[in-house]
């Protein structure tokens, strides 16, 4: 099954976030809830964490790109 991994919405004002780095290639089998990648968001890091257990099979925002809130920044399948 295809799970989206959006960008999240950390803080009230936050519209859009930077991935600095991705933590997960892809083909890489990645576990719910460990960290994908690195989001610098108003001045701040955050983490994007993975919502299911599968494996990375799309990442649709590069490094050094800036994506909208919700928008789907990767693709996970999982088992």
């Amino acid at each position: 099954m295809r799970v989206e991994v959006l960008l999240p919405q950390w803080g009230m004002g936050m519209s859009e976030g930077t991935v600095s780095c991705w933590l997960k290639k892809v083909g890489e089998r990645v576990v719910e809830d460990e960290p994908l990648a690195d989001v610098e968001a108003e001045k701040v890091e955050e983490t994007v964490e993975s919502p299911a257990t599968g494996v990375l099979t799309e990442i649709l925002v590069a490094e050094g790109e800036t994506a909208e809130v919700r928008a789907v920044i990767a693709v996970i399948e999982t088992d």
